[in-house]
């Protein structure tokens, strides 16, 4: 399986920075692209960095022949603006890519969704989230990964009081996450891009979809 192509979207979160950091050092990959849509500012071997504006995906349709496709995409409502420029980054972006992908051959791709995503949600977060995963399912890639983590740990660039509040307190009671609550636990940011880029070296095909326990599950395999 040496000597794959990856291509990865949201490099500069909290998720993707850590996948980025762990496809780049993987044996598996040999050439890694993201696109970004500003410099991320180091150098890597197997790094190629496009520079481009979401809204013209289909202007860079080279960057789109790889084997595998990572998304890591996402925003929130108060960061886009509004809830136009949130479905476009958090759905409409995410679901143009994996059309281009499947178009020039990938053969996998792995998305970052929401614990609570549901098409049918009265939140639209969760319901952004549900249209996605949907909307995905019917693209057929030959493995589609979906990844519903539950409260993402890490060192964000950016502050967001609310999740920082919440991770506090999440962690005091981290304890009272056992038996079916696992699958509630707050999960490391690190531990997700793990589980993401295990999951893409197996040879199942079909769709899967994985919760903060199974996540971490796959990270230990």
């Amino acid at each position: 399986m040496a000597g794959k192509s990856a291509l990865l979207l949201g490099a500069s979160g909290l998720v993707g920075g850590e996948l980025l950091n762990c496809l780049l050092s993987a044996p598996e990959y040999e050439k890694v692209q993201i696109l970004v849509r500003k410099p991320l500012g180091f150098k890597h071997l197997k790094l190629e960095e496009h520079v481009i504006e979401f809204e013209n995906l289909a202007q860079h349709k080279e960057c789109f022949k790889v084997d595998d496709v990572f998304c890591c995409l996402g925003t929130t409502i108060k960061k886009a603006g509004n809830r136009k420029d949130f479905k476009k980054v958090d759905v409409e972006y995410p679901l143009e890519i994996s059309k281009l992908a499947k178009e020039f051959g990938a053969v996998k791709f792995l998305v970052v969704s929401s614990m609570g995503a549901d098409l049918h949600s009265k939140v639209f977060y969760s319901r952004m989230k549900g249209l996605l995963e949907e909307n995905l399912k019917e693209i057929g890639f030959d493995s589609l990964h979906i990844f519903r983590p539950s409260l993402l740990l890490g060192d964000r660039k950016e502050v967001r009081l609310g999740e920082s509040a919440a991770e506090v307190l999440a962690k005091g009671i981290s304890f009272a996450f056992v038996g079916r609550l696992k699958k509630y636990k707050p999960i490391e940011a690190k531990t997700v891009a793990l589980g993401m880029y295990k999951a893409a070296q197996g040879k199942e095909t079909g769709i899967y979809t994985y919760r903060s326990d199974a996540i971490k599950e796959i990270s230990l395999i």
